[in-house]
């Protein structure tokens, strides 16, 4: 299947998905259907041409696969059965080719997909599938997963759904940014782990990345005004522009202050920070905005040496306050590093270590040793240099990312 047809595939998923839950309310069929009917897509039209209406052609074999389904479960489902032979008979010659009414389904399908009765991993993964179009098998890979241990983590997913009475409607003002803060929060997860995959032999996922991307524009359109909405799709942008020059020839890793900043994507810079400049004074920063501007401030430098690294030290003490996490904490310790020099930054990260056991903590423990190898490297002092390529082996040891674990190793082969 060519890139153009999986592309508008991918584009038409979760329009036709919304179809077919606003007219059965049954989201755990007719994502089946829905998939199937993908299916079907991707071995007819590369033989016999894309339709004039892609959309009402998969809606329609959309409909027919959910009165099948519908009909194999009608005992229990009396009331679906007879719904959908209604909806089947409006296919019939003399009908209109397709009875729905056309409409934007994307914000109340992403926020479907984040419902809060979901762990964080199935929204993830239902998101992925029913609104990013990707197959399990494409979602199983991306996590290190066997598929059929995907397919089960999704079908478990779409069964509480239906226990939690989830309901296929757009959010109210009393539960609006509760529910918009799950959906942004599913696609910050995506990119993430798009950007720097956790495991594998690659350093990133494109596929997650581009997807992450596309979401985040969608949701944007969805939500213009809400400028956490728009922070996210820029701090997207301009952390993807520096993808290319992540890697050198041999798919090592290239740290950020080694960088080819020529190869950093200039459209996608212009972009991100023309939006966080039209969001950054409406009301209090959030935490999108705030690394988007901390996004932007890298992206200004045309040079390592110019980076506004007080700025950045700044904006992360300011993130700090309002997201306290490990990730964030240790970024804050690199900024002070690199703005005040490595004594200041070793002694931030002691007291944060301190008060809030950073690296005794698996799930940044590995990051922990990273930042205070670089710290002590810093120094010059040849005993911290010698401590640094210890600890250098060690956050190496604790990484499942193959590219990741040989920049690492290498660093600590340099410090002998």
């Amino acid at each position: 299947m060519n890139t153009d047809i999986e592309q508008l595939l991918r584009v038409e998923a979760p329009q036709v998905l919304g179809a077919l839950v606003r007219r059965f309310g049954r989201f755990e069929v007719a994502e089946d259907a829905v998939q199937e009917a993908l299916l079907a897509a991707s071995r007819t039209w590369p033989a016999e041409g894309v339709p004039d209406n892609p959309r009402s052609w998969l809606i329609r074999i959309g409909y027919r696969r959910m009165v099948d389904l519908l009909r194999a479960d009608q005992a229990r489902r009396r009331r679906e059965q007879e719904a959908g032979a209604a909806e089947l008979a409006m296919q019939e010659p003399g009908r209109r080719a397709d009875p729905v009414q056309e409409a934007d389904d994307s914000l109340a399908l992403l926020l479907l997909c984040c419902h809060p009765a979901l762990s964080a991993t199935s929204q993830v993964a239902l998101t992925l599938r029913a609104v990013g179009g990707l197959t399990t098998a494409e979602i199983a890979h991306a996590y290190g997963m066997t598929e059929n241990t995907m397919g089960t983590r999704i079908s478990r997913a779409k069964q509480q759904l239906a226990r939690a009475g989830a309901r296929f409607t757009p959010p109210t003002d009393s539960d609006r940014d509760s529910r918009v803060a799950a959906v942004t929060q599913v696609l910050y997860l995506i990119f993430n782990e798009g950007y720097t995959a956790s495991a594998g032999d690659r350093l990133a996922r494109v596929d997650l990345t581009s997807e992450a991307i596309r979401l985040t524009r969608m949701l944007h359109r969805s939500l213009p005004a809400d400028a956490e909405v728009t922070g996210l799709l820029a701090l997207m942008l301009l952390t993807e522009a520096r993808r290319p020059a992540r890697t050198g020839g041999h798919d090592e890793l290239v740290p950020l202050d080694e960088q080819d900043r020529t190869r950093w994507n200039a459209e996608l810079i212009r972009e991100g920070t023309e939006l966080i400049d039209g969001v950054w004074n409406r009301g209090e920063a959030g935490p999108y905005r705030l690394q988007a501007a901390i996004a932007a401030v890298h992206a200004a430098a045309t040079a390592p040496e110019r980076t506004d690294w007080p700025q950045i030290a700044a904006l992360y003490l300011w993130l700090e306050r309002l997201t306290p996490t490990p990730p964030v904490r240790l970024s804050r310790v690199v900024a002070v590093a690199k703005a005040y020099g490595p004594a200041r930054g070793l002694a931030l990260l002691d007291d944060l270590n301190r008060r809030f056991q950073l690296d005794q903590d698996p799930l940044i423990r590995q990051r922990e040793r990273a930042v205070r190898a670089h710290l002590l490297r810093m120094t010059g002092d040849a005993a911290a240099v010698a401590d640094a390529a210890r600890l250098y082996r060690e956050a190496a040891s604790l990484t499942g990312n193959r590219i990741e674990r040989r920049y690492l190793l290498d660093q600590a082969d340099r410090l002998g």
